[in-house]
């Protein structure tokens, strides 16, 4: 039984979603806007929070900003509007997934087991220390380090880094590292990934397209180049 946490404001589809969860074997607790929402995340750790956008007070994307400054838990966005924009956004800010309302109680069901298997789940090759003198990923600690200082990854953006460097020298395509690292070679794909990678670069301190080790290769996808001692 998996902890989930529902912050939206309609009561009507907060108990819609909790009984609908609860049929399907998870834990569901609900708060009805933002602040709740994020003390909740805070105090009770759910393994997974299906957010609302349109909250009153302090909205849905704010929410999904402190949330990520405070945890890597895997987030689902629910929002009454289907614009291009809107998933983008939620991508940018570090949404794992998004879904347009209204939706089919099976679609809703399938990206919430999807998303606890992958937050869960790591591949078996994957399971040995990689060092390359500038880069340490420890797979079983889920933990890395640029230059012995510790980066704080989300599970997604940790997946993508342990996919890109296993695979260093050679370029993967968006939908091979949706396939790897998300397990979901579908949707909307080059943004989902294209983002991804804006924000591991971010955070390791590799902002420098030119100089990054994790290189986009216009027309084809990313590879990783490991530093020239290493390789």
């Amino acid at each position: 039984m998996s902890r989930l946490l529902v912050v939206e404001d309609d009561p009507d589809i907060a108990l819609a979603l909790r009984l609908l969860l609860q049929r399907a074997g998870h834990q569901v607790g609900h708060a009805k806007d933002g602040r709740a929402g994020l003390r909740d995340a805070f105090n009770e750790r759910p393994e997974l929070v299906i957010l609302d956008i349109g909250l009153p007070g302090m909205d849905g994307w704010q929410v999904l900003e402190r949330l990520r400054d405070i945890s890597d838990v895997p987030v689902l966005l629910l929002t009454a509007h289907g614009q291009e924009s809107d998933k983008v956004r939620g991508l940018r800010g570090g949404a794992d997934d998004y879904l347009t309302k209204p939706f089919t109680n099976a679609e809703l069901v399938a990206r919430v087991e999807a998303l606890l298997r992958r937050s869960g789940t790591t591949a078996s090759w994957a399971d040995e220390v990689y060092d390359d003198g500038t880069l340490r990923i420890d797979p079983a600690a889920r933990r890395a380090f640029v230059a012995d200082a510790e980066v704080r990854l989300t599970p997604t953006e940790f997946r993508l880094l342990n996919v890109l460097v296993r695979h260093a020298g050679a370029v993967l395509s968006p939908n091979q590292l949706l396939a790897q690292a998300w397990d979901d070679p579908t949707g909307i794909g080059p943004e989902r990934v294209k983002f991804a990678v804006l924000r591991l670069r971010r955070k390791l301190g590799w902002t420098d397209p030119d100089a990054s080790p994790i290189e986009s290769v216009r027309g084809f996808g990313y590879r990783y180049r490991r530093p020239p001692a290493a390789a």
